[in-house]
């Protein structure tokens, strides 16, 4: 389990855009990680729709937002066309970044137990340390919660 102040897992995933991106490409500035169960459901549409919007305030603190799900990234394409999304998604397929960060988990709905990804964000600082954890996000106000987290980590 990673905890505050751990060095972030490296990771190379292929993106929306069909670009690979390289976690450690990005030291220098922060990174918010926010990982979600699947592409184009309700919840994880909303949340994806409230980092877009602030996606401008977050690059005018040099932060990097990018959404992680199994889902494919042809998937992702789709989906960020669908709802005009402005943030980096990245298809984590094989489940190798998931589980590195911890967020692949039993879950249970109905009675019915199976495994996903827990929804989950991580603030990843300048040096590549974890600077803050939010595990079973709750979406109302998240996105904003975040920022407020990145502007106080500039500070």
């Amino acid at each position: 389990m990673l905890n505050e102040g751990d060095k972030a897992p490296d990771f190379e995933l292929p993106t929306d855009t069909g670009k690979p991106l390289k976690l450690s490409k990005l030291k220098g500035k922060p990174v918010v990680l926010y990982f979600y169960p699947k592409d184009d459901t309700p919840g994880c549409t909303t949340e994806a729709k409230d980092f877009s919007c602030l996606v401008d305030a977050f690059r005018k603190e040099g932060a990097e937002i990018i959404g992680i799900s199994p889902d494919s990234a042809a998937s992702k394409a789709k989906f960020r066309k669908k709802h005009d999304l402005t943030v980096q998604l990245a298809a984590d397929d094989d489940k190798t970044v998931v589980e590195a960060y911890g967020v692949w988990a039993e879950k249970s709905m109905y009675g019915r137990k199976y495994m996903g990804v827990e929804r989950s964000t991580f603030l990843i600082d300048k040096a590549g340390k974890i600077a803050k954890i939010w595990r079973k996000v709750k979406v109302p106000g998240h996105a904003a919660e975040v920022l407020d987290a990145v502007v106080a980590l500039g500070r």
